[in-house]
């Protein structure tokens, strides 16, 4: 990982928490980039500013990805690595009739299309 830059969607806990850290432990430069911006800015810091920082980023939001991603070459000159962990999961419910179409709609946005925007941002 020395000298690799990356970038983390939903660095800012869990899976992605970790992974930054590990990375950063590993010699890479890493970018967090999440809707929790004070847990974000608090990683970012615990992780140490000249290793990593935080960007606000939704991924289901196609100029917030784009700007994620040019945090990242401003910041550290380029991009290696795009760990797409954002990910979001509704309470489980008992019955199938008692869910919404809108938070069904609002799982597939983060989960599936907020992937498939990052794979566009990247390589076309």
């Amino acid at each position: 990982m020395e000298g690799k830059v990356a970038l983390i969607t939903g660095g800012a806990s869990g899976i992605g928490k970790r992974t930054a850290e590990v990375f950063a432990q590993h010699g890479a430069k890493v970018v967090i980039a999440d809707i929790q911006d004070e847990l974000g800015h608090s990683v970012a810091e615990s992780i140490g500013p000249s290793t990593c920082c935080y960007v606000h980023c939704d991924v289901t939001d196609e100029n917030q990805v784009k700007n994620a991603v040019q945090r990242a070459v401003e910041t550290y000159g380029k991009l290696d690595i795009m760990f797409n962990n954002a990910g979001i999961a509704d309470p489980n419910k008992h019955r199938i009739i008692d869910n919404d179409k809108a938070d069904f709609e609002r799982v597939l946005s983060v989960n599936v299309t907020g992937i498939l925007i990052i794979y566009f941002i990247n390589y076309n």
